[in-house]
């Protein structure tokens, strides 16, 4: 098979079921587990939004202009609390419609320890498992990116926002009781989400107390001992024993691969 790399696809299954589309084509990866793969970078790359030949990706698969120009790919995308449809000056504002003035959730997650995210609600369980989060409680909905990104910014003075991708490959994390923590961090936090209340209106955060925690298990015969990147951009070549799935990432005998990071790389792929 031979086509441009894009994420995987995922759905929640015991464990989550991995999918790799390629070209026309879609490769399900969980019966190959145990199995010799190969990938080979062709040395081409098309950029993911405008399918353009480039030479160098920006932003896991754009090209340049697509990069500098597009608000998909603004910082604020990552810390929504910059929102720069908020501030006056967002570049798409009817992209900014359609995918910031969603619902998006507030949650907790458990992947290489406890963190805080947002994603569009519509995104759920999708963002958990590309994280490689081995549980996950949503704890609040609100209306729009911006939104999220301010609860987050508080949470996140308590606990990480971010997840350490070479811890949660090492091993499965352990268990968490999120919802104590869940309901100590609405605690701590109980002033300042009271303030964007009154700021935003009392609408602007719901609270979900009655979600139940999400528990993902992964396609993993084994753990690497230790942790090795693949770069293809240095070696064109990825070969090894396929030993298990877990996030974007494919865990070889060999090393390991983030798939997302190469997007629109073109490969070849054979067992």
């Amino acid at each position: 098979m031979q086509g441009t790399l894009q994420k995987m696809r995922t759905r929640l299954n015991d464990p989550v079921h991995y999918e790799l589309p390629l070209a026309d084509q879609t490769l399900a990866l969980n019966p190959l587990i145990g199995q010799a793969i190969k990938f080979t970078y062709t040395g081409k790359i098309f950029c993911v939004h405008c399918s353009r030949p480039i030479k160098k990706s920006f932003n896991q698969g754009y090209c340049y202009p697509c990069f500098t120009s597009l608000a998909q790919c603004d910082m604020c995308i990552m810390k929504p609390e910059t929102c720069h449809y908020e501030a006056g000056t967002c570049r798409e504002p009817e992209w900014a419609q359609a995918f910031c003035f969603q619902p998006h959730v507030v949650y907790l997650a458990n992947s290489s320890g406890i963190k805080v995210g947002i994603t569009r609600q519509t995104q759920l369980p999708t963002r958990w498992m590309d994280q490689g989060a081995v549980q996950a409680l949503p704890i609040f909905k609100v209306p729009a990116r911006y939104v999220s990104g301010l609860v987050e910014v508080i949470i996140a003075r308590h606990i990480s926002d971010k997840t350490s991708w070479q811890q949660m490959l090492k091993s499965r994390a352990e268990l968490i009781d999120l919802k104590a923590k869940r309901d100590e961090l609405i605690t701590l936090c109980s002033s300042e989400l009271t303030d964007i209340a009154n700021r935003l209106g009392a609408q602007a955060i719901q609270s979900l107390p009655d979600e139940s925690v999400v528990d993902i298990h992964y396609p993993i015969d084994s753990y690497p001992k230790k942790i090795q990147s693949f770069n293809l951009d240095k070696n064109p070549e990825v070969i090894g024993v396929l030993q298990g799935i877990k996030g974007q990432y494919l865990l070889l005998d060999t090393g390991v691969i983030n798939i997302r990071k190469y997007s629109g790389y073109e490969v070849e792929f054979s067992l």
